[in-house]
């Protein structure tokens, strides 16, 4: 497998990008969540999409609604599964399987069925897969007790089945034949549909995805994917496949498999490891005994730390799903392979449902040239719906636009100077103005709605460099969080790249936090030096290691995970926020001066000559506000 994408395959995707255009021109694009389309025929051109909303927070006496996995049976019935969770949105306590199924195409659907009940327990990551030969629906599901488990608990397989296309189904069974004693901290099924092979001396049988972790509680965790198999329609299991290893640097997680044309099975992973990206992949050719090799990643596949889905739409084509966004759970959709998993479309390339933020998602084939995705989605954090949609293969190839993201041009009103060589525009906002600073004037802000925006551009973007942050700040309150400078965006409950410096009197602490991939780093001051006096503020991230430095002293430290703070920038990027958070909240009520960045670190012979002499360093300076003016 490659990670790249040749010449004449972007070409090619090219070219069905512009047939795409030209049909959004020539037909009329449905996309709603409340209007219904009319059905695509096979022979039907015109791109379409349906959308309607299969369970909410708060719906039939859940509070939240999460992973959903979605099977066609045999008469055409389509099952939507999710966990219906009881007390929140945690992962964990009384959660039960619920379903609803849809007798016409998944145009509406039945009520609520409770498929089985976690009774203070939990019983989640649904795994439903039909055998075509027999018409039995298989549900394969990972149960454990009442107990929260945040940090790993012994987590069991279980099956079961319904021989009426998921009207009825029988008692779950533990799965014992699917779990060796040593997978004792973590056991996770799928989740997202199994398969049954087609091809080759195993065809008929049924394959799932799943994964462990092990620990002996005095050496290494021991991390590892493996694959479950049945030859008599799911009475039975095998553990297949399996590959394990204990070093962090490929973590497979939460497994998608799906059936190539040539027989073998390819199995998609969340990778959460060390190595670049955020994916991994393997192939079994002797149906699902055995990989062919490890697990290797596919940072071209480019995607953040989360489930995903696979599904073969057609010969010539496999559909994967899961949030479009590098960072963040967020920009939900559809990407394409035509050479059996090889190469996918990147983002853009592909079809993007939900620019909002949404999590984990699952696909079914339908009739004709439709197929429907099924996923986790919402306005503010992504589980507080769980969408099922509706689209045929038209629908893939329309463009996706330009991401609501993006911000426009800066409103007019008052800047304040930029001493750096790129001369940023810094917006000073709320009627703010200059008082005595700490040399020459500063910037006054009456944390009512009194900031500073700086817009976005190449000199501010810090990437995955090490960098350099001061601001000189002076104030006396003894409440509230009062942020000094915010980054690019808010972290919406996806987790995107992000930093910030706050004081937090309330807390008494100055603080500063940095998010990259799925680590989250703070550091704080163990004083608000909230006393009406001047006080420097350094932040760094040096080789490693993310500073806090209060008057020339370090109060902080902390591992700094590599990564880039503007991952995901062609989504949308707000630039640096002073005085505020980027959402307008946490404003400043003191007194701001000499904000610099840099896209290094200074040394401490540097910020001694910046703190007491106030010299102009150079070397990647991407920002200086000294505000002695604002006009």
């Amino acid at each position: 497998m490659h990670d790249g994408h040749p010449p004449e395959s972007r070409a090619r995707r090219s070219r069905r990008r512009r047939a795409g255009a030209v049909m959004v021109l020539a037909g009329l694009l449905v996309s709603t969540l409340t209007a219904p389309a009319a059905s695509a025929t096979p022979a039907d051109t015109t791109p379409f999409v349906e959308e309607q909303v299969l369970y909410r927070q708060g719906d039939f006496g859940y509070a939240c609604f999460r992973i959903p996995a979605v099977v066609r049976a045999t008469d055409g019935t389509l099952l939507a599964f999710a966990e219906g969770r009881v007390k929140d949105c945690g992962d964990d306590e009384d959660i039960d399987l619920v379903l609803r199924r849809s007798a016409d195409g998944g145009r509406s659907w039945g009520p609520l069925q409770v498929v089985s009940e976690g009774n203070g327990t939990t019983h989640g990551n649904p795994v439903p897969i039909v055998d075509e030969r027999t018409g039995r629906v298989v549900l394969v599901s990972t149960h454990n007790g009442a107990e929260p488990c945040p940090n790993g608990c012994d987590r069991d397989p279980w099956v079961q089945y319904s021989d009426d296309h998921g009207a009825t189904w029988s008692a779950a069974r533990e799965m014992t034949e699917g779990k060796r004693p040593e997978w004792n901290f973590w056991y996770a099924t799928g989740p997202m549909h199994g398969i049954q092979l087609k091809r080759g001396p195993h065809a008929g049988r049924l394959v799932v995805g799943a994964n462990f972790e092990s620990w002996d509680r005095v050496g290494k965790h021991v991390y590892g994917t493996h694959l479950l198999y049945s030859d008599d329609s799911g009475a039975t299991w095998n553990i297949g496949a399996e590959t394990s290893r204990d070093d962090g640097t490929l973590i497979a997680q939460e497994v998608t498999v799906i059936e190539l044309t040539d027989g073998r099975i390819y199995a998609s992973a969340r990778e959460r490891g060390t190595d670049e990206g955020n994916r991994a992949y393997a192939t079994s050719s002797d149906g699902g005994e055995t990989w062919d090799a490890p697990f290797r990643t596919m940072p071209a596949l480019a995607t953040t730390d989360v489930q995903a889905s696979l599904l073969r739409f057609s010969d010539e084509r496999l559909l994967f799903s899961s949030p479009m966004h590098p960072g963040a759970r967020e920009a939900m959709g559809i990407r394409s392979s035509h050479d059996e998993g090889r190469h996918f479309d990147t983002w853009d390339e592909g079809k993007v449902f939900h620019w909002g933020p949404s999590a984990y998602s699952d696909m079914v084939r339908l009739d004709g040239d439709e197929a429907a995705l099924m996923y986790e989605a919402g306005d503010i954090t992504p589980y507080e719906q769980i969408r099922f949609a509706r689209f045929n293969e038209a629908y893939l190839e329309t463009p996706n636009g330009t991401p609501p993201g993006i911000p426009g041009p800066p409103a007019p009103g008052p800047t304040t100077p930029d001493e750096s060589p790129y001369r940023n525009k810094a917006y000073v906002r709320g009627g703010a103005q200059t008082t005595d600073g700490r040399f020459g004037d500063g910037l006054a802000l009456d944390r009512v709605d009194d900031r500073v925006e700086v817009p976005f551009d190449d000199s501010i973007d810090l990437g995955a460099k090490d960098f350099t942050l001061t601001s000189w700040i002076r104030y006396s309150d003894k409440t509230g969080a009062h942020a000094i400078l915010w980054f690019h965006r808010v972290n919406r409950g996806t987790n995107p790249p992000a930093l910030w410096l706050r004081a937090e009197p309330a807390s008494n602490r100055i603080r500063a936090v940095l998010s990259v991939d799925r680590f989250n780093v703070t550091v704080q001051s163990p004083s608000a030096y909230n006393d009406g006096q001047w006080h420097f503020v350094v932040l760094q991230r040096v080789r490693g290691e993310l500073r806090l430095l209060v008057d020339g002293t370090q109060v902080s430290s902390a591992a700094a995970p590599p990564g880039s703070l503007t991952l995901g920038k062609e989504f949308g990027l707000g630039g640096i926020h002073i005085g505020q958070r980027m959402d307008g909240v946490d404003r400043f009520h003191g007194t701001l001066d000499e904000v610099r960045v840099y896209r290094r670190p200074l040394t401490g012979v540097e910020l001694d000559l910046i703190q007491r002499r106030n010299l102009p360093i150079g070397g990647r300076l991407g920002l200086r506000l000294p505000f002695d003016q604002v006009g």
